[in-house]
Protein backbone atom coordinates (compact mmCIF):
# COMPACT_ATOMS: atom_id res chain seq x y z
CA UNK A 1 0.00 0.00 0.00
CA UNK A 2 1.42 3.37 -1.04
CA UNK A 3 1.93 5.78 1.84
CA UNK A 4 -0.51 8.99 1.80
CA UNK A 5 1.97 11.94 1.40
CA UNK A 6 1.18 14.16 4.92
CA UNK A 7 -0.22 17.31 4.92
CA UNK A 8 1.81 20.25 4.55
CA UNK A 9 4.88 18.17 4.11
CA UNK A 10 7.36 20.94 2.79
CA UNK A 11 6.57 23.41 5.14
CA UNK A 12 7.02 21.34 8.11
CA UNK A 13 10.18 19.96 6.85
CA UNK A 14 11.30 23.56 6.22
CA UNK A 15 9.96 24.61 10.30
CA UNK A 16 12.51 21.74 11.16
CA UNK A 17 15.75 22.88 9.08
CA UNK A 18 17.68 23.36 12.42
CA UNK A 19 17.51 19.46 12.91
CA UNK A 20 17.54 18.57 9.08
CA UNK A 21 19.40 18.26 6.57
CA UNK A 22 17.53 16.54 3.43
CA UNK A 23 19.99 15.36 1.01
CA UNK A 24 19.86 16.82 -3.02
CA UNK A 25 19.91 13.68 -4.90
CA UNK A 26 18.93 15.76 -8.30
CA UNK A 27 21.72 13.76 -9.68
CA UNK A 28 20.32 10.23 -9.62
CA UNK A 29 23.81 8.74 -9.72
CA UNK A 30 24.44 7.74 -6.23
CA UNK A 31 28.26 6.66 -6.77
CA UNK A 32 29.09 10.34 -8.25
CA UNK A 33 26.38 12.09 -5.58
CA UNK A 34 28.19 10.61 -2.74
CA UNK A 35 31.51 11.92 -3.68
CA UNK A 36 30.56 15.66 -4.13
CA UNK A 37 30.86 15.69 -0.27
CA UNK A 38 29.09 18.30 2.07
CA UNK A 39 30.44 17.43 5.49
CA UNK A 40 28.25 17.99 8.45
CA UNK A 41 30.04 19.69 11.25
CA UNK A 42 29.26 18.05 14.21
CA UNK A 43 30.42 20.66 16.71
CA UNK A 44 28.64 23.27 14.94
CA UNK A 45 25.41 21.35 15.11
CA UNK A 46 25.48 20.10 18.62
CA UNK A 47 27.61 22.68 20.26
CA UNK A 48 29.99 20.06 21.48
CA UNK A 49 32.43 17.44 20.62
CA UNK A 50 30.92 14.59 22.08
CA UNK A 51 30.80 10.86 20.58
CA UNK A 52 28.55 10.37 17.47
CA UNK A 53 26.57 7.64 16.77
CA UNK A 54 24.50 7.46 13.66
CA UNK A 55 21.22 5.19 13.53
CA UNK A 56 20.10 4.02 9.58
CA UNK A 57 16.28 3.64 8.84
CA UNK A 58 14.83 5.77 12.12
CA UNK A 59 11.27 5.91 11.26
CA UNK A 60 9.55 7.73 13.33
CA UNK A 61 12.28 8.18 15.91
CA UNK A 62 11.09 6.37 19.25
CA UNK A 63 14.61 4.40 19.50
CA UNK A 64 16.99 7.41 18.84
CA UNK A 65 14.83 10.09 20.79
CA UNK A 66 14.64 7.34 23.75
CA UNK A 67 18.29 6.48 23.46
CA UNK A 68 19.56 9.96 23.20
CA UNK A 69 17.42 10.74 26.35
CA UNK A 70 19.12 7.98 28.00
CA UNK A 71 22.54 8.84 26.99
CA UNK A 72 23.13 13.23 26.93
CA UNK A 73 26.77 12.83 26.78
CA UNK A 74 26.25 11.49 23.03
CA UNK A 75 25.47 13.07 19.94
CA UNK A 76 22.98 11.24 17.33
CA UNK A 77 22.55 11.29 13.48
CA UNK A 78 19.26 9.88 12.18
CA UNK A 79 19.31 8.83 8.81
CA UNK A 80 15.97 7.78 7.08
CA UNK A 81 15.04 8.39 3.44
CA UNK A 82 11.30 8.93 3.62
CA UNK A 83 10.52 12.09 4.40
CA UNK A 84 7.21 11.42 5.44
CA UNK A 85 8.05 9.22 7.93
CA UNK A 86 11.50 11.22 9.06
CA UNK A 87 9.10 14.30 9.69
CA UNK A 88 7.20 12.19 12.84
CA UNK A 89 10.90 11.86 14.59
CA UNK A 90 12.01 15.51 13.87
CA UNK A 91 9.03 17.30 15.00
CA UNK A 92 8.87 15.28 18.48
CA UNK A 93 12.55 16.01 19.03
CA UNK A 94 11.50 19.54 18.68
CA UNK A 95 8.46 18.97 20.47
CA UNK A 96 10.22 17.55 23.00
CA UNK A 97 13.31 19.34 23.52
CA UNK A 98 16.21 16.72 22.78
CA UNK A 99 19.46 18.59 21.82
CA UNK A 100 21.62 15.74 20.56
CA UNK A 101 19.88 14.35 18.02
CA UNK A 102 20.29 15.69 14.26
CA UNK A 103 18.31 14.27 11.00
CA UNK A 104 19.52 13.32 7.57
CA UNK A 105 16.83 12.67 4.92
CA UNK A 106 18.83 10.40 2.38
CA UNK A 107 19.55 7.21 1.43
CA UNK A 108 22.81 4.99 2.93
CA UNK A 109 24.39 5.09 -0.52
CA UNK A 110 24.99 8.72 0.08
CA UNK A 111 26.20 8.59 3.39
CA UNK A 112 29.90 9.26 2.84
CA UNK A 113 28.77 12.72 1.42
CA UNK A 114 27.87 13.56 4.89
CA UNK A 115 30.24 11.88 7.26
CA UNK A 116 34.08 12.40 7.15
CA UNK A 117 35.92 9.12 7.23
CA UNK A 118 36.12 7.57 10.60
CA UNK A 119 34.10 9.91 12.10
CA UNK A 120 31.20 7.89 13.86
CA UNK A 121 31.66 5.46 16.95
CA UNK A 122 28.36 3.08 16.46
CA UNK A 123 26.22 2.62 13.94
CA UNK A 124 22.70 1.13 14.26
CA UNK A 125 20.66 -0.95 12.25
CA UNK A 126 16.90 -1.78 13.66
CA UNK A 127 14.82 -3.61 11.78
CA UNK A 128 15.88 -2.71 8.22
CA UNK A 129 13.73 -4.51 5.41
CA UNK A 130 14.93 -7.63 4.79
CA UNK A 131 14.33 -7.91 1.31
CA UNK A 132 13.75 -11.37 0.88
CA UNK A 133 13.89 -11.67 -2.64
CA UNK A 134 17.68 -13.38 -4.21
CA UNK A 135 17.20 -10.43 -7.13
CA UNK A 136 17.04 -7.54 -4.08
CA UNK A 137 20.53 -9.15 -2.23
CA UNK A 138 22.73 -6.13 -3.17
CA UNK A 139 19.70 -3.93 -1.91
CA UNK A 140 19.68 -4.84 1.90
CA UNK A 141 21.79 -2.66 4.31
CA UNK A 142 24.00 -5.50 4.97
CA UNK A 143 25.62 -6.36 2.12
CA UNK A 144 28.93 -5.90 1.53
CA UNK A 145 28.50 -2.97 -0.16
CA UNK A 146 26.81 -0.96 2.55
CA UNK A 147 28.89 -2.65 4.82
CA UNK A 148 32.21 -0.77 2.96
CA UNK A 149 30.60 2.30 3.07
CA UNK A 150 30.08 2.09 7.23
CA UNK A 151 33.77 0.95 7.67
CA UNK A 152 34.60 4.19 5.73
CA UNK A 153 32.82 6.24 8.05
CA UNK A 154 32.77 4.35 11.54
CA UNK A 155 36.03 4.57 13.74
CA UNK A 156 39.05 2.25 14.06
CA UNK A 157 36.85 -0.55 16.08
CA UNK A 158 33.90 1.14 15.85
CA UNK A 159 30.76 -1.31 16.17
CA UNK A 160 27.97 -1.85 14.29
CA UNK A 161 24.57 -3.08 16.10
CA UNK A 162 21.93 -4.63 14.49
CA UNK A 163 18.16 -6.06 15.08
CA UNK A 164 16.03 -8.29 13.14
CA UNK A 165 13.13 -10.35 13.28
CA UNK A 166 14.14 -11.88 9.93
CA UNK A 167 16.25 -15.11 10.88
CA UNK A 168 17.37 -15.49 6.96
CA UNK A 169 18.07 -11.86 6.90
CA UNK A 170 20.39 -12.66 10.77
CA UNK A 171 22.14 -15.73 8.87
CA UNK A 172 22.51 -13.40 5.49
CA UNK A 173 23.87 -10.43 7.68
CA UNK A 174 26.43 -12.64 9.43
CA UNK A 175 27.98 -14.15 6.62
CA UNK A 176 28.17 -10.39 4.61
CA UNK A 177 29.97 -9.29 8.16
CA UNK A 178 32.92 -11.99 7.94
CA UNK A 179 32.94 -11.54 4.07
CA UNK A 180 33.50 -7.67 4.76
CA UNK A 181 36.52 -8.84 7.48
CA UNK A 182 34.22 -7.68 10.30
CA UNK A 183 33.93 -8.76 13.69
CA UNK A 184 31.06 -10.65 15.30
CA UNK A 185 31.95 -9.48 18.86
CA UNK A 186 28.25 -10.49 19.84
CA UNK A 187 25.25 -12.52 18.51
CA UNK A 188 22.04 -13.33 20.45
CA UNK A 189 18.62 -15.02 18.47
CA UNK A 190 16.49 -14.36 21.73
CA UNK A 191 16.58 -10.72 22.48
CA UNK A 192 13.03 -10.54 24.22
CA UNK A 193 14.75 -13.66 26.84
CA UNK A 194 18.20 -11.97 26.79
CA UNK A 195 17.55 -8.70 27.54
CA UNK A 196 20.58 -5.84 26.64
CA UNK A 197 20.96 -2.80 29.88
CA UNK A 198 20.15 0.31 28.15
CA UNK A 199 18.78 -1.44 24.73
CA UNK A 200 15.69 0.71 23.77
CA UNK A 201 12.66 -1.40 22.09
CA UNK A 202 11.88 0.16 18.59
CA UNK A 203 8.54 0.27 17.35
CA UNK A 204 8.28 -2.91 15.43
CA UNK A 205 10.66 -4.47 18.05
CA UNK A 206 7.41 -4.41 20.31
CA UNK A 207 4.98 -5.50 17.83
CA UNK A 208 7.07 -8.67 16.73
CA UNK A 209 7.44 -9.22 20.53
CA UNK A 210 3.49 -9.44 21.37
CA UNK A 211 3.44 -11.65 17.98
CA UNK A 212 5.74 -13.93 19.44
CA UNK A 213 8.85 -13.35 17.45
CA UNK A 214 12.07 -13.81 18.00
CA UNK A 215 14.47 -10.94 18.32
CA UNK A 216 18.32 -11.62 16.70
CA UNK A 217 20.66 -9.16 17.60
CA UNK A 218 24.58 -8.61 16.35
CA UNK A 219 27.16 -6.40 17.33
CA UNK A 220 30.02 -6.26 14.79
CA UNK A 221 33.12 -4.48 14.59
CA UNK A 222 35.65 -2.90 12.59
CA UNK A 223 39.01 -4.92 12.58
Amino acid sequence: MRMHRKCHLDERLEACKKILTTADLTDKNMLRSAEKKEYLNFERIFENGNPVHLEIGCGKGKFVCETALLNPDINFVACEKISNVIIDACERVTAEGIKNVYFLNCAAEVLAKYFRPHSIEKIYLNFSNPLPKDGYKKQRLTHPRFLDIYRGILKEGGRIIQKTDDRNFYLFSLESYNRAGFEIEETCEDLKNNPVAGDVETEHEKLFKAQGKPIYRIVAVVK
